[in-house]
């Protein structure tokens, strides 16, 4: 997974850089190592004039390999805002990676029932029902 960090109106300071790899570690256990996958990460100071309120902002883009996930969140904290990005996309990548797996599940019990002759194949079964011409 190639990385790209950029910030806007802050400074990456080490411990930043090192709390945001923490995070894409746990992505990168769901979408492998897979050099096409990439995933941008944004982080961004909204206004330079206001002290208090939802200050900060984190956005993670990760695309490629057939996966488009987005997430973005402000904060008061700048990590805050980098742990709700972080869970969010988390989430949205394993609701998705579930969504596939129950899909594969399915079609394959179909082919297994297809096998045994519980489910007509022919003329009256599914195929003919589901793809009409």
């Amino acid at each position: 997974m190639n990385i790209r960090t950029k910030a806007t109106n802050i400074t990456l300071s080490p411990t930043i850089n090192e709390y945001v790899d923490k995070h894409l570690r746990k992505l990168s256990k769901l979408v492998g190592s897979n050099p096409a996958i990439q995933c941008s990460v944004e982080l961004s100071r909204t206004t330079d004039h206001h002290q208090k309120g939802d200050v900060f902002r984190a956005e993670f883009h990760v695309v490629g390999a057939g996966l488009d996930a987005y997430a973005s969140s402000e904060g008061e904290d700048l990590y805050r805002a980098i742990d709700e990005v972080g869970a969010e996309i988390l989430h949205e990548l394993k609701n998705r990676k579930d969504k596939r797996m129950s899909l594969v599940r399915r079609g394959g019990a179909q082919i297994k029932a297809i096998v045994k002759g519980i489910m007509p194949w022919g003329e009256d079964g599914w195929y003919k029902r589901r793809f009409k011409r």
